[in-house]
């Protein structure tokens, strides 16, 4: 039996898409596992959690595969995809948050997210996988609180690393648009992390604990004084 290659076995999009217009689960099962993690990223930096954008994502794929024959190829499969998850996304925030229009968000050059504070706590061991873990946090609590417009571009452009073009297919929006946004994001971002970041500097590089008591326990041992 020829073996075929991991590569060789996928069929491609055209492919995939065929089939999954006569419902076909395996490939529908493969078009959802090629697009996940970044349809996943784009509905939760709408509504903000886990649990809301995975929900949101469910339902975007039931609508978009009970109603894949709407799709007639004019714009790539993950875009039209997209339109639909942020649609979906958008109408569950809607329910749950009024929102500022965003031509008001982008006048306003006073604007400043609201971010969740960060604690000034000791860091046990180990120190430096904690460390990690507090400063991870802190940047998904800082995107998560930013306006809604400004945290879906940033969200597509830098963690999704979609192109400018793409972006601004994606949410029908202008390209100088997608950069004014992406601007003023980076700014609010930089900003809260500097607020918050700046009370706990003092803790930054943590050296005590077991690091530091294998570090005198070995300079003892250098000296002879063990």
């Amino acid at each position: 039996m020829v073996m075929l290659s991991a590569r060789q076995d996928i069929p491609d999009e055209t492919e995939l898409l065929s089939r999954a217009r006569s419902r076909d689960p395996h490939a529908i099962r493969l078009l959802i596992q090629r697009h996940n993690q970044r349809l996943f990223r784009i509905a939760r930096s709408i509504v903000g959690n886990d649990s809301e954008a995975e929900d949101a994502l469910q339902q975007a794929y039931c609508s978009a595969f009970t109603n894949i024959e709407a799709f007639r190829g004019d714009a790539q499969f993950g875009t039209w995809l997209a339109r639909i998850v942020m649609n979906e996304a958008l109408g569950r925030r809607r329910r749950h948050r009024p929102t500022m229009e965003l031509a008001v968000m982008e006048e306003r050059p006073d604007l400043v997210a609201q971010i969740i504070p960060f604690p000034n706590t000791a860091l046990p061991d180990p120190e430096t996988s904690m460390a990690q873990r507090e400063i991870r946090a802190l940047l998904e609590r800082s995107i998560d609180e930013l306006p809604e417009g400004f945290r879906m571009v940033l969200v597509a452009r830098l963690i999704e690393g979609m192109s400018i073009e793409e972006t601004a297919e994606a949410f029908g929006i202008l390209p100088e648009t997608v950069k004014t946004r992406l601007h003023r994001a980076r700014r609010l971002l930089r900003s809260a992390l500097e607020r918050h970041i700046g009370p706990v500097l003092g803790d930054a590089f943590p050296f005590a604990g077991q690091r530091c008591e294998r570090l005198t326990a070995a300079v003892l041992d250098r000296l002879g004084l063990r």
